[in-house]
């Protein structure tokens, strides 16, 4: 039996991947965490074959989770789960050290498929996405958008901005000072091309709404 960790700050989402997971005969959750600082330490102690992730943590983000458990234990395979834009994270969460992304939309019908394919050593996404990466390759071009641009610190704020999260709030989030938080925004808006806070704030709502679509 491949053992699961289930990462998710929502306990409904960890119940119903839970009960997805149960009907299998191959597979078994060992442990369900909801903040980056318990899915560090389950990762640490239970040692599971594969954690599934989420990108949005309490104490944290979902691509920190993913480089700190590869950091330490390069042997658990990890597969993200989340409502997130999968064109603006996929390469991302390949990049910090998962094997594959699944659309929560679609969860329900793929992440068995997706958990055993990661299991095999392969990675998993959408044909979607893996039609974009091969055409980006072929074209020899990335095809960005500008989002694209931002790294995944200032993605993260930008998200938080749009969740109307307070810089204070932010600081304390992300264990980081105001000025840094307030850095990262200026970054956001060079290169987004924003002249002022409240274009930066607008477009950031734009985009967390289409997000949850």
């Amino acid at each position: 039996m491949a053992r699961i960790l289930i990462v998710d700050d929502h306990p409904l989402v960890r119940t119903g991947f839970a009960q997805l997971i149960g009907d299998t005969h191959d597979l078994e959750v060992c442990g369900e965490a909801g903040t980056m600082s318990e899915a560090l330490e389950l990762a640490g102690t239970i040692k599971p074959d594969l954690a599934i992730i989420d990108l949005s943590l309490a104490g944290g983000s979902g691509l920190d989770l993913i480089e700190h458990i590869k950091a330490k234990d390069g042997e658990i395979r990890m597969l993200v789960a989340s409502m997130h834009d999968e064109a603006l994270y996929a390469e991302r969460v390949l990049a910090a050290g998962a094997r594959g992304y699944v659309n929560k939309q679609e969860a329900q019908d793929k992440i068995i498929l997706a958990i055993r394919q990661v299991l095999d050593g392969k990675v998993y996404l959408s044909e979607r996405m893996t039609e974009r990466m091969i055409s980006s390759m072929v074209n020899g071009k990335s095809e960005k958008r500008d989002l694209d641009s931002l790294s995944n610190r200032e993605l993260q704020v930008f998200g938080m901005i749009g969740e109307g999260v307070s810089t204070s709030k932010m600081a304390e989030h992300l264990n980081l000072s105001v000025k840094t938080i307030e850095t990262h925004q200026a970054h956001i808006k060079k290169k987004l091309g924003l002249s002022s806070a409240h274009e930066l704030t607008h477009r950031a709502i734009r985009w967390v709404l289409e997000q949850s679509k």
